[in-house]
């Protein structure tokens, strides 16, 4: 998969290297020269199984620059700048100039959410403040659903309950339970591990229960986990 990633930044350069070492082509996109020659030395070329990371530097605002850049022949555009007007400039232009396929775009100020959205090409955004507060939360509360990530533009949603004592799931098996057909359990956390859901598992007290829910179904799964 060949990814371009708008923003050589920190942020920008982990997710390159990350995606490098998972064997795939990225392109980083920035126009600060002074960043470009402190970060290319040690961040360019073949990388992990099969990926490389090229950078190159332009304006990602401009579409004579992302033409230059081939913007048309990649899979994913992350616009992961660190200002959100440009975040969203790019993710219109890698949506409505080249088609790009998916378009993930970082959001830096929690007021500028809701503007990510598919009428600015965003396919998916990234509020790395939201995400700090929902993983508080999640460590702080019992017994209540916590919602951890939007994806498909909100029409499903990651959610996060630790269960109480009281929890009404604790005996029955998943099985048994009435659940919704658009959720599903993803994944438990219990006393450190992971265990897989499965028709036979039981709930346990403290067990860390991860769902995909829609937005019509998150009500039931929270009546469902928590009683409430």
């Amino acid at each position: 998969m060949k990814v371009a990633i708008a923003g050589g930044g920190n942020v920008g350069q982990f997710i390159a290297n990350d995606l490098a070492e998972g064997g795939h082509q990225v392109l980083i996109i920035e126009q600060d020269p002074g960043v470009v020659n402190r970060a290319a030395p040690a961040l360019t070329g073949p990388r992990g199984d099969g990926g490389s990371v090229e950078w190159h530097t332009a304006d990602a605002c401009e579409v004579t620059s992302l033409r230059e850049a081939d913007l048309g022949s990649v899979d994913v555009v992350v616009a992961a700048t660190g200002d959100d007007e440009d975040n969203l400039v790019i993710s219109l232009l890698a949506k409505q100039e080249f088609a790009v396929p998916r378009v993930v775009a970082r959001v830096n100020h929690p007021k500028n959410e809701w503007l990510f959205n598919e009428n600015w090409g965003v396919d998916v955004s990234v509020s790395t403040p939201h995400l700090i507060l929902a993983l508080t939360e999640e460590a702080l509360s019992v017994g209540s659903l916590v919602r951890l990530l939007q994806l498909e533009k909100g029409a499903a949603r990651l959610v996060e309950v630790t269960l109480a004592p009281d929890a009404p799931v604790i005996g029955p098996t998943i099985r048994e339970l009435d659940l919704p057909r658009d959720s599903t359990f993803v994944a438990i956390v219990r006393e450190e591990h992971v265990v897989v859901p499965r028709g036979d598992t039981v709930f346990q007290v403290g067990d860390e229960v991860i769902a995909l829910v829609t937005p019509e179904s998150e009500d039931e799964i929270r009546r469902i986990l928590t009683g409430k």
